[in-house]
């Protein structure tokens, strides 16, 4: 009798593991009962030098000012990572936020064509080759005099500015294996100088989108917290038409008992690294003070862009916030400009 106790009492530990690491596989962060607008449409800062990484804009969330724009900006990474951006998903009657991570591969971040390199599904603006970074000219504003290690890779774009995944109007995208595979990885929260960046911008009024109804006056930035006229971008025009809600943020914030948002495991594993959820504020990435993050982002290409039903082996920024996989095509000079580009890879 003690060893068919014994082994009960193991099996449960057993089980009890499983469901614990289950559930920081699909962990989310705040949840509300209001859409974020669609992603601005913005062009990309250059690159302020080596190393840099760029990592997109996002709609964050404020419980007193409701959805804000965290401007894009460019991040000196850890060496040998890459940056998955934070997104925006409907399951249980709430959207949920995901929040971003750094690891060696490009996870699954909701399909969501936030520009520049993040099309939907991987990244191609750029990659590692040993310890040095190098940028591919087709997606990202780079300038030969101050970066020598650079690429150009055709990359076919699919104009989409909806901001999040699943329910009706977003994004119908789903984690392929390969992505699932990258959630199991070892992972990195957001660095101090992007959770720094985040909350500054929450504190911004201009930034709220209440004020600006999609088009941020401060879309992109060429260094984390450098909100100054010299280093910010604004938008060029917001990515959709805004409709402000029909509730407060406090009557839209959805609490954990009533939330229900254990969202689709394939959606939420992409989170899979140590991105812990807020009670209280928004968190994206490390959880600065009390915000959040969203995202967004808009890319230039000098390739032909081809629409798709759905962000696969391409990437592209912008996309119509109403309608799931928007089908809009552009040609864009050569370096960084405008709008989303994507790339049919995942990693890297």
């Amino acid at each position: 009798m003690n060893r068919s106790i014994i082994r009960w009492m193991i099996l449960s530990l057993v089980l009890l593991s499983f469901c614990v690491a289950s559930f920081g596989q699909i962990a989310v962060g705040i949840s509300v009962r209001v859409g974020p607008p669609a992603l601005p449409v913005y062009a990309q800062p250059i690159c302020p030098g080596p190393g840099y990484i760029w990592t997109p804009g996002y709609w964050g969330w404020n419980d007193d000012a409701g959805y804000y724009w965290v401007p894009g900006t460019w991040v000196v990474a850890p060496v040998g990572l890459l940056w998955t951006p934070g997104y925006w998903g409907w399951a249980g009657g709430v959207y949920a936020w995901h929040a971003g991570y750094w690891g060696p591969h490009v996870g699954f971040y909701g399909g969501i064509n936030y520009g520049f390199g993040y099309g939907g599904v991987g990244f191609v603006g750029g990659e590692w080759r040993g310890g040095a970074f190098f940028y591919n000219r087709s997606v990202t504003n780079v300038s030969v005099t101050s970066v020598t290690h650079v690429y150009t890779k055709t990359v076919v774009v699919n104009e989409n500015h909806v901001a999040f995944n699943g329910g009706q109007g977003g994004i119908q995208a789903h984690a392929s294996a390969q992505e699932e595979a990258f959630a199991r990885e070892k992972h990195t929260a957001a660095l101090a100088s992007q959770s720094e960046h985040e909350h500054m911008a929450s504190r911004n009024r201009q930034n709220f989108a209440s004020e600006n109804h999609g088009r941020p006056a401060i879309a992109a930035t060429a260094k984390p917290g450098d909100f100054s006229a010299h280093s910010a971008v604004a938008a060029r025009s917001a990515g959709g038409e805004y409709h402000a809600p029909k509730m407060s943020p406090k009557e839209a914030r959805a609490t954990p008992s009533n939330s229900g948002n254990r969202t689709n495991t394939t959606a939420n594993r992409g989170n899979a690294g140590g991105n812990k959820s807020n009670s209280e504020g928004f968190h994206s990435f490390h959880q600065p003070k009390n915000n959040s993050s969203n995202n967004t982002a808009h890319n230039n290409v000098n390739q032909s862009r081809t629409n798709q039903s759905r962000p696969q082996p391409v990437s592209h920024n912008s996309q119509p916030r109403e309608s799931p996989r928007p089908q809009a095509q552009h040609k864009s000079s050569p370096p960084p400009a405008q709008h989303h580009a994507n790339p049919p890879k995942h990693g890297k």
